[in-house]
């Protein structure tokens, strides 16, 4: 096969699809809010009840907030599932699927963020989603086109965006999954 045959939009979606099927997925089932929450250090990142937490900001348009610093502290504060979470879904995905595939404009301050695990993976359901079908609805030269004004680097080509969206849900689902095996093995339960 040539890489004139090459089908890169299905090569680039298959990265997050199976990461996100075959490994990710199995490994939230039964996601407990007190996980969700958990913390192994004091002074965590998270996600709480409005008015409840001590970050210098938090961000949100619902009951509950993410927690912030501009600029960050040295060291950046650890992340509880929730934070990391909450990141995905709106830092990686929903921000990226309202400049990119038309969905409604977000970010960090108007989000409404999940008070509890079930919320939290539907919400990243839905904007993973909504990720995947934008990127099924691009074609080859969708993907070698500059991004313009709406990100950081407007040089760089839609597939630099794909490729960086991807590895950043990799890399913290990857944290996300052993969060959860740090809490099974210091406080939870066999699942």
């Amino acid at each position: 096969m040539t890489t004139d045959q090459f089908d890169w939009n299905r090569t680039l979606r298959e990265q997050c699809e199976d990461h996100w099927e075959r490994q990710v997925r199995p490994r939230l089932a039964g996601l407990t809010d007190e996980e969700y929450f958990w913390s192994p250090v004091p002074n965590p990142w998270n996600v709480t009840p409005r008015g409840a937490s001590s970050a210098a900001i938090q961000g949100g348009s619902g009951d509950f907030t993410i927690d912030f610093a501009y600029p960050e502290p040295d060291p950046v504060p650890f992340t509880t599932i929730a934070w990391r979470l909450g990141h995905v879904i709106v830092g990686v995905f929903a921000m990226r699927n309202a400049s990119h595939f038309g969905a409604p404009a977000t970010d960090y301050n108007t989000w409404d963020y999940a008070g509890d695990a079930a919320t939290a993976i539907r919400q990243l359901e839905t904007q993973l989603d909504i990720w995947l079908t934008g990127l099924r609805g691009l074609t080859e030269a969708d993907l070698q086109t500059p991004l313009g004004a709406k990100e950081l680097f407007p040089d760089e080509p839609m597939a630099a965006l794909v490729l960086h969206i991807h590895r950043e849900f990799i890399h913290h689902m990857a944290e996300i999954c052993l969060l959860r095996d740090l809490y099974l093995h210091t406080k939870g339960t066999p699942r």
